[in-house]
């Protein structure tokens, strides 16, 4: 099967920055996109604009959510455009307070109706990146909890996947030998992960506080890190693949810098504001990404989406050219991506947007 190309709906612009879901599912038409993993921030900006509730922090309600589900996969329909997943389930693994564990599993019933509207099968949840004291750092804990959802969404019609993901700076799994080694302990067909060059480089390559933006040793890190992933991976557990790269600071991340935040770990900051498109050297991208993605699609024979999850502080400008300036830094990263690594793929490379859908 050949690669497709897919981008996260948040990577066009934040929904309060005024960017509505509709200008960012337009973009990706236009510039070849076939596919979106859908933030739920995305979902419930939908369902408050749809609705007539009172805004409420708990957020829209389940009525809601689910009505706007049903809106989005017709929009996505019109535009030629599959919902690869509906992304992140957060902080649920490993949680210390068992109570709060409860909740989040309720809520999960409704993520898998709300997959089920959206005609999607997976379900991301990124590793817990809570502060350490809520997060427990037994492992046996963890994969507990995830055997959980894997069995709910098993018994799910249709079943539900999980696609797990370590981040770069996750508070117990951190590192994809982490997260794979808990995908083998789970051991269950529906639960799998989800392989991020920035991710994985983010932790082993870059150090965003280090004047030289690099761990000790990264390059010899880097290596074996690829010889293990190749060795070890089996592709059939590896749901989707996320390729982007990020911005070589010009100072450390330390107090006084302006992405500086002391409640946010610095790769966390530095991945919020800082990622970059593959190959955006004009940007400032620096991390060895080529050598990784070589990895998922000749070194494991990864083929499926691959979704372009970028997050920069451009997504928070305001002003209708922000979704369709990322959508085209994103489809000529991928064209780049593709000629570079001779990727087999399906639909055409995009540079320059295509006619509209009628809508």
């Amino acid at each position: 099967m050949p690669s497709k190309l897919a981008i996260s709906s948040m990577s066009l612009g934040r929904c309060f920055a005024g960017h509505s879901l509709d200008s960012k599912l337009d973009a990706a038409q236009r510039y070849g996109y076939l596919g979106i993993e859908l933030f739920h921030e995305d979902l419930a900006d939908v369902a408050e604009h749809l609705s007539n509730e009172t805004s409420s922090p708990e957020g829209p309600s389940a009525e809601a959510q689910i009505a706007a589900a049903r809106h989005i996969l017709q929009k996505c329909q019109v535009r030629g455009l599959e919902i690869v997943c509906l992304q992140p389930f957060m902080h649920y693994d490993g949680l210390v307070d068992r109570t709060e564990h409860e909740r989040r599993l309720e809520k999960l019933a409704l993520w898998i109706e709300l997959a089920h509207e959206l005609q999607t099968d997976i379900i991301q949840i990124p590793a817990n990146f809570l502060p350490a004291d809520q997060v427990s750092d037994d492992l046996d804990l963890i994969v507990s909890d995830l055997c959980k959802v894997a069995d709910i969404g098993s018994r799910a019609l249709p079943p539900i996947r999980f696609a797990y993901e370590s981040l770069c700076w996750s508070t117990r799994v951190d590192l994809w030998e982490r997260c794979w080694d808990i995908v083998e302990r789970v051991n269950r067909p529906n639960f799998g992960i989800c392989l991020d060059t920035f991710n994985i480089l983010g932790r082993i390559y870059a150090d965003p506080t280090s004047p030289t933006g690099r761990t000790p040793n990264a390059k010899e890190a880097v290596r074996k890190s690829i010889a293990n992933l190749v060795s070890r991976v089996h592709v059939s557990k590896v749901f989707y693949v996320q390729v982007v790269d990020a911005e070589r600071l010009s100072k450390p991340l330390l107090p006084g810098h302006p992405y500086y935040n002391p409640e946010q770990p610095a790769r966390m900051s530095w991945s919020r504001n800082c990622r970059l498109f593959y190959g955006e050297t004009e940007y400032g991208a620096y991390l060895p990404v080529k050598e990784v993605a070589r990895a998922f699609f000749h070194g494991i024979g990864f083929e499926g989406w691959v979704s372009l999850e970028l997050f920069n502080r451009r997504m928070s400008d305001e002003g209708p050219e922000v979704p369709e300036e990322l959508a085209m830094r994103g489809a000529i990263s991928w064209a780049k991506l593709v000629r570079d690594l001779r990727i087999p793929v399906e639909g055409p490379l995009v540079t320059m947007p295509r006619v509209a859908a009628s809508l």
